[in-house]
């Protein structure tokens, strides 16, 4: 495929008046690839859901390109070196190229995750060197960073912010029980700790917030193997679930969670069982199994991300590349397995 041509829209042709097209916006798929010090570039097809790689990828990031999360407008994405301890900032093109603005932003000790809020103000980055979270503020013109603030939270495994971007939730390791840690944002920093809320498992991993802010869900990996539930009270606070944790009797080792667009559906990626399970969503924000709860993929899948229209699920696997289902009322059917040719350790699309 030609460079210039990666980008191009979809566009429908025919002299009927009623002929139409289904989706004609391009999403593009940037994954970071820590082995290789690189991020790979993907255009979605908006109708099928193909990744084609764009002619230049991947392209050169930091040492241990370890996270990667694009902004809100769609001009900036940043990406966290883990082995570097530092931030690469990206321009990004029409066509889904990037290109680098340095010199890079020297960060936290072991950047792994980084998280922006839905204004497109400000970066958080969680450093698992130094047990701590790094907030930036970014300019909306150039997308530079300057630093804000940094506190300390324990070892943190996820970080995810309420859609007002006014909650940051982080998830802590501790012996024997994790938790959720909840802190009260004002203009990047932290005005309250609203409290330590128990997930009921030694190693709370994956975090997600539903799309409304009414429900958070968290993994906890093995050995407890469950999914944690919680209402999310008008001051950002935890209330559980009744019945939650809620154990897998057919994934082990869950990683990571996704609730899909409309706040109906629900898929937790299982690394350790090689597949995906497949959960409705209640109007009180509990979860049920799927009649079939269980679909395979590729292996270990680690991360998950939604398509912005609800129509795919990209899988992360880290011994295959990305693997895009399509949804059906829930279940999933394959649509493609991409090999990255370097494990990916994060993914990200474009809104």
């Amino acid at each position: 495929m030609l460079k210039k041509a990666a980008g191009l829209l979809l566009v429908c042709a025919g002299v009927a008046t009623w002929m139409s097209c289904s989706a004609t916006v391009s999403h593009f798929v940037y994954a970071a690839l820590p082995s290789a010090n690189e991020v790979g570039i993907y255009r979605e097809d908006p109708n099928s859901g193909v990744l084609t790689q764009l002619a230049d990828s991947p392209f050169a990031a930091g040492n241990g390109a370890e996270s990667v999360v694009v902004h809100p407008s769609k001009k900036f994405m940043y990406v966290a070196n883990a082995v570097d301890n530092s931030i690469s900032l990206f321009t990004i093109a029409s066509n889904g190229e990037i290109t680098e603005v340095t010199p890079r932003t020297q960060s936290g000790s072991t950047p792994t995750i980084l998280a922006i809020d839905s204004a497109g103000t400000f970066l958080y980055e969680a450093d698992s060197g130094s047990n701590s979270i790094t907030v930036y503020s970014i300019d909306a013109s150039s997308g530079a960073l300057t630093e804000v603030t940094n506190f300390r939270t324990g070892h943190p495994l996820n970080i995810k912010l309420n859609p007002a971007g006014t909650v940051l939730y982080v998830t802590v390791t501790e012996s024997p029980t994790g938790f959720v840690l909840a802190f009260s944002m004002n203009s990047g920093k932290v005005s309250s700790v609203i409290g330590t809320f128990s997930t009921g498992g030694a190693s709370p991993y994956g975090l997600f917030v539903d799309p409304k802010g009414k429900y958070l869900y968290v993994t906890n990996a093995a050995p407890d193997n469950s999914i944690a539930e919680f209402t999310i009270g008008s001051d950002g606070g935890l209330t559980p679930i009744a019945g939650s944790p809620i154990g897998q009797a057919d994934g082990i080792n869950p990683l990571s969670v996704v609730v899909d667009p409309s706040g109906t559906y629900m898929y937790v990626a299982n690394e350790g069982s090689n597949n995906v399970t497949a959960y409705t969503v209640a109007s009180d924000g509990s979860i049920s199994p799927l009649a079939t709860p269980t679909f395979a993929t590729g292996t270990q899948p680690s991360f998950l991300v939604m398509d912005p229209n609800g129509k795919y699920l990209l899988v992360g696997n880290q011994s295959s590349g990305i693997e895009v289902f399509s949804l059906s009322t829930g279940d999933l059917d394959t649509v493609t397995t991409f090999a990255t040719g370097s494990n990916p350790s994060s993914l990200a699309i474009t809104p």
